[in-house]
């Protein structure tokens, strides 16, 4: 199965993987699902007793490193499409590592906010919706570890190839999109304070 538009089996039309479709259909829901997140935090910030916090330093790094992972997995897709099973391989083992750094970091950083007395249910709505917001994303990125863990396997197996690398866009797709998420979680939590 190629990656890029193919032709119908009549040779007229293009068609897109049903499987990128699907991939963005779920992509719009977890927009929607963040969207709405974040309108919930500006109106309840909006109504008072809102408690202004330091945002851990964790959390700035954990933001350099899932930047860097969406570095490695362009590499990777770069390399496939040369047909550099090896290189893309690696790169998708630099992805995942990443990945799990950001993880790690995620975990620190949460333990900086409870060393300064943030706690998820501290009894002030900042708090919570902190946790909330950065462990919902937190949760969305396991399932990105799940398929980078099953991309990287089929990566090793030489299962992709520049004609045969959808496995290898998908889960791109998915992780650039997860870094995007982040990002602006990130800027979004730093700036409403």
């Amino acid at each position: 199965m190629e990656n890029t538009i193919t032709q119908n089996t009549n040779g007229s039309e293009p068609m897109i993987p049903t499987q990128k479709i699907l991939l963005w259909i779920a992509l719009a829901g977890i927009i929607m699902f963040f969207a709405a997140l974040m309108s919930g935090y500006i109106v309840r910030q909006a109504e008072g007793n809102w408690l202004v916090f330091e945002i851990p330093s964790m959390f700035y790094v954990s933001t350099v490193v899932i930047l860097l992972s969406s570095l490695t997995m362009e590499l990777s897709k770069s390399a496939i499409r040369k047909d550099d099973n090896k290189k893309s391989y690696q790169y998708l083992t630099f992805t995942l590592a990443l990945g799990l750094i950001f993880v790690i970091c995620q975990f620190v950083g949460w333990n900086q906010l409870v060393a300064n007395n943030i706690h998820f249910s501290g009894g002030n709505p900042s708090e919570s919706f902190f946790y909330a917001m950065s462990g919902l994303h937190l949760g969305h990125l396991a399932f990105g570890v799940i398929s980078m863990l099953v991309t990287t396997y089929k990566a090793k197996k030489n299962r992709y190839s520049s004609k045969n690398y959808l496995g290898i866009s998908l889960c791109a797709i998915y992780w650039h999109f997860l870094d995007f998420l982040w990002l602006i979680l990130f800027v979004f939590l730093a700036l409403f304070r």
